[in-house]
């Protein structure tokens, strides 16, 4: 992607293009149903655990739809102005600047709100007026009421598993979308997007995604979830620098899921038992 400073008065979006295909494997009938529910121009949801595709699955979309995609990752200090945008001082006195929402409703860009549970409520009440027949967003503040440019599209994503002791998505909200549910692909799949993701043998990527589906039994066990795949890539990644397995999945997993000892002793013995002993040495 681009630097969004690079971006022309030409097209002021073209920051947000993806030029080059990124990689994502399907595991279903997923990007048919995105590229219907693109054509109807309705907003999406994906659910799914924490490094499980997702953000993947939409950049690849918005490089196939050829769609530039202005992405954000929501945070409990987002305000309402951080999404549609504020008066601003420059040299030419106040001005208005859009927010990246704003942006994308404007010019016609896939607009994606990344864990979109970890914004505030009073925050995202302002995406309602968007995800319904009127495709509108005020801009309180500046007296706008911006039409939706009819190549734009919102999609959210967020984990429902922390959703019951951490934050849910409102009612109100959710039921304003479509919906896909993502998971962690079938175990050979798995091993196949690590294999491509870090040049490491398939026979060891295929051992790291043992390990994961002995971690992902552990969920609600000790873990709140398991390993994600994108944990698995960062292992393979070391591994193929020459970073012994061990220390690999210690840097990337163990101490990446848990801080209680009990549970990191736990998950240490996970790791000798799919690849031996500290004492033996594992190369990619």
């Amino acid at each position: 992607m681009q630097n969004p400073a690079n971006s022309s008065d030409a097209d002021p979006l073209a920051a947000y293009r993806i030029e080059q295909q990124p990689y994502y494997q399907p595991w279903g009938n997923e990007i048919a149903l995105y590229h219907h529910a693109y054509q109807s121009r309705l907003p999406l949801l994906l659910k799914g655990p924490t490094g499980c595709g997702k953000t993947r699955f939409v950049e690849y979309m918005a490089w196939m739809l050829k769609r530039p995609l202005i992405t954000l990752a929501c945070n409990e200090d987002m305000t309402a102005s951080d999404l549609v945008g504020r008066y601003l001082l420059d040299a030419g006195g106040t001005a208005w600047h859009d927010g990246p929402l704003t942006l994308a409703v404007r010019h016609g860009g896939i607009c994606y709100l990344d864990e979109v549970v970890e914004a505030r409520q009073d925050t995202t009440v302002v995406i309602h007026p968007l995800t319904d027949a009127r495709r509108i967003l005020p801009l309180d503040k500046k007296g706008e009421l911006v039409h939706a440019h009819p190549d734009f599209q919102l999609v959210i994503s967020y984990n429902p598993g922390y959703q019951s002791h951490v934050k849910d998505l409102k009612t109100s909200t959710r039921q304003r979308f479509a919906a896909l549910e993502f998971d962690y692909p079938l175990p050979e799949l798995e091993a196949g997007i690590v294999t491509r993701e870090t040049d490491i043998s398939h026979a060891l990527a295929r051992q790291l995604v043992s390990l994961a589906q002995s971690t992902r039994a552990l969920k609600n066990r000790g873990l709140d979830e398991g390993a994600s795949t994108r944990m698995l890539i960062y292992a393979g990644l070391l591994l193929r620098e020459g970073v012994s397995v061990h220390d690999s999945c210690e840097m990337t997993i163990t101490r990446a899921l848990t801080d209680d000892p009990d549970t990191a002793l736990a998950l240490s013995q996970l790791v000798e038992a799919h690849f031996g002993p500290r004492t033996l040495t594992t190369s990619a």
